[in-house]
């Protein structure tokens, strides 16, 4: 007897069968299929051949390979009772109910297990995939997958992020190739490392055209990723908690894992998922209230908070367009440098006799709301909370420290009790609107329930202050991923404020982000990070392409250099309706040197292209460079925003250069766009309106 279930998310069908009642396997994940489409037929379509070498039954890849079936390859769990092995065979397949989705339930009756599995389409093209393992009895689980699916034997290629700090979300493509490709995140983060993303690309897919498959782990504790190709040529793909992270228990349960299809290339993934962390998984506090322009003052002021300065950084902050006022590291304890304090979250008397609220006065009577900084999790050894309960740290007492700090146990109902209460009363007695919550080491040990711990203060938090929005920093992009995005509503993608830096990261970035919750500031002439200088102009538009903000001494303007500022902030709070609903297209650049991107709004009407020239050319002349997601059909008017960026020897007769242009979506998408010449560290800006 074959079973067969499906599940249709957009333009993506996933189809399943059990043979038997045997554990599901998955016969289809692609394009959607017909919806009269023969699933049985489908299923023995799929069967395999039998030959030398083998064994005399193929052991089925399933939802969750059972090493005791005669699987040769990474099971789907590893589990022990008493510190004997499990030997599995679920069976009895059958589906549960489950309005809006699928659900699939299997039994084990030699040790009484049930794995259930969980499929939810969401209205953006989004499938969510989860693994629930309960237990009559306790059972030690060193592994647990999310649903297992085959890899695609059309994709070529593995697309997976790896990164450091200041350096994030940089792009690996992979072969496939017999054996594993495993990563593994044990820092208890996401991590700058490799976060939880991967892309199958078949061949010859680029940004706009091609087939791919997109999976995402939403999980903000330690994680791995399982690619394995068996000697049979079978290829199967796994995500979990990272090994060491399930315990003794009698239920576990893996995170979602988000799966996409696009055959529109790599930018049929990243609109989906954008559209998804936007819409679906962020709960925004002011839903109708635009992006606030935002300044943070780290980069200007570091641990030295004199109330005149920052006053006088706020006055300048609001004269150049900036509408939310961000108060970082060092205002309590005795905060004046990262050696002590972390933990004591009771206001600094020395530098704020009168507590924050005249600085808050200042900063809201310029038409300006306030955020402040916490790093809730960790503790510094010289601080009141570490003598008073060291035991409330996480691992050894002899660990090695990172940035001079350890790490609170959030599995601790105490410690989040602590943490609420002391965060909690800076909120209740404080004007605050948004919490910078930052994460700036390592865990000493890889551990769900640290994350699962965070989870629940953060939503506690935010039931008692739903007004206040939580950006989550991580050493900047350490821990971005769905499941901190479903408590907070912005990150910080990157410690560094170099725009040639941010200009690759957040292209990148796009393939998994929306604009709305990606910070980037406008860092200082000198970049803090880098050394590197860049002209203003440059680090503005970088910054306006996604969440606007400013992370500078701003009293080192000068005019000119203030005069752009306020020119783009201007120009993005104008915009910045319309562009929070865009689809980010990353454009097919023919030129190595170009990074481009298009914003396409929600109802195709207008957009505007960003092209930012990273170094110098390889030819003299710039390269047209080709859009997309455009009405073939229609006409355009194109309009070169920015024409005085172009350097003095652009002396050619470059029509944008001249005034708009018309032309069909068709010219624009096959032909491209011939731009002016640029200098290293310029920006293009195009606007384009829908006729």
């Amino acid at each position: 007897m074959i079973q067969t279930w499906r599940v249709d998310a957009g333009g993506q069908t996933l189809a399943l069968a059990a043979v038997d009642g045997a554990l599901p396997v998955c016969i289809h994940w692609g394009a959607r299929l017909p919806a009269d489409e023969n699933l049985a037929e489908l299923a023995r379509a799929s069967q395999s051949d039998i030959t030398g070498g083998m064994l005399d039954a193929l052991p089925p890849l399933s939802l969750c390979p059972e090493a005791g079936q005669g699987w040769a390859g990474q099971p789907g769990l590893i589990a022990r009772r008493g510190g004997l092995p499990l030997q599995t065979r679920f069976a009895e397949s059958h589906e549960v109910p489950l309005p809006g989705g699928l659900q699939l339930v299997a039994r084990e009756a030699t040790h009484d297990l049930t794995l259930t599995f969980t499929f939810t389409p969401t209205p953006d093209g989004i499938i969510a995939a989860t693994t629930t393992l309960t237990a009559a009895d306790p059972v030690e689980v060193d592994w647990l997958a999310a649903p297992v699916l085959p890899g695609p034997q059309a994709a070529d290629t593995i697309l997976d992020v790896s990164g450091r700090w200041i350096g994030e979300f940089q792009i690996n493509a992979v072969p496939w190739a017999p054996g594993i490709r495993l990563r593994e995140a044990r820092t208890g983060r996401s991590g700058h490392e490799h976060p939880p993303y991967a892309i199958l690309l078949e061949t010859g897919t680029t940004n706009t055209h091609g087939a791919a498959h997109g999976m995402h782990y939403a999980w903000s504790g330690g994680h791995r990723m399982v690619a394995e190709e068996l000697p049979d040529g079978r290829r199967q793909l796994q995500w979990g908690h990272a090994s060491g992270t399930l315990q003794e228990d009698t239920s576990f349960a893996t995170a979602p894992l988000l799966l996409s299809w696009s055959e529109g290339g790599l930018n049929g993934l990243g609109v989906a998922m954008q559209r998804h962390i936007r819409d679906h998984v962020v709960t925004w506090p002011h839903p109708d209230r635009p992006r606030p322009v935002h300044y943070n003052c780290w980069e200007a002021v570091y641990f030295d908070h004199e109330i005149g300065a920052l006053k006088a950084i706020a006055d300048r902050a609001a004269a150049l367009g900036a509408e939310r006022f961000v108060l970082d590291d060092g205002w309590f304890g005795r905060r004046d440098n990262d050696l002590s304090s972390l933990g004591d979250w009771d206001i600094d008397r020395r530098k704020w006799p009168e507590g924050l609220t005249p600085l808050i006065d200042h900063v809201n009577g310029l038409g300006m709301t306030f955020g402040l900084w916490f790093e809730p999790e960790m503790v510094n050894p010289d601080s009141a909370l570490y003598r008073a309960h060291p035991d409330w740290a996480l691992g050894p007492a002899d660990q090695v420290l990172g940035r001079h700090q350890m790490v609170l146990d959030m599995a601790r109902p105490e410690v989040r009790d602590y943490l609420h209460g002391k965060i909690a009363h800076i909120l209740a007695t404080n004007d605050i609107d948004y919490v910078k919550w930052d994460h700036n080491r390592l865990l000493p040990i890889a551990d769900a329930a640290q994350t699962w711990g965070t989870y629940a203060l953060l939503a506690r938090l935010r039931a008692e202050f739903p007004q206040v929005e939580i950006e989550s920093c991580a050493s900047g992009g350490g821990r971005i991923d769905a499941g901190i995005l479903g408590h907070t509503q912005r990150v910080w993608l990157s410690d560094s404020n170099d725009a040639l830096e941010r200009l690759r990261i957040q292209h990148d970035a796009a393939l998994f982000l929306p604009a709305a919750v990606t910070g980037s500031h406008v860092g200082p002439r000198k970049s803090h990070t880098s050394g590197r200088v860049l002209p203003m102009a440059f680090r503005a538009w970088v910054a306006a392409q996604r969440h606007m903000g400013f992370e500078m001494d701003l009293r080192e303007l000068d005019e000119a250099e203030a005069k752009t500022l306020a020119s783009v902030t201007a120009w993005w709070k104008a915009n910045r309706g319309w562009m929070r609903q865009a689809d980010i297209l990353r454009l097919d650049s023919a030129d190595p040197t170009v990074t481009a991107e298009m914003q396409l709004a929600a109802d195709g009407a207008r957009f505007v292209v960003f092209a930012g020239q990273a170094t110098a050319s390889a030819q003299i002349l710039p390269r047209p460079l080709r859009l997309a997601g455009l009405d073939p059909a229609a006409r355009y008017r194109i309009t070169l925003r920015n024409p005085e960026d172009a350097p003095r020897h652009s002396r050619g007769p470059v029509a944008l250069k001249s005034g708009p242009l018309m032309l069909s979506g068709r010219a624009l998408m096959s032909g491209g766009l011939t731009l002016p010449v640029a200098w290293p560290a310029t920006m293009w800006v195009l606007e384009g309106e829908r006729l």
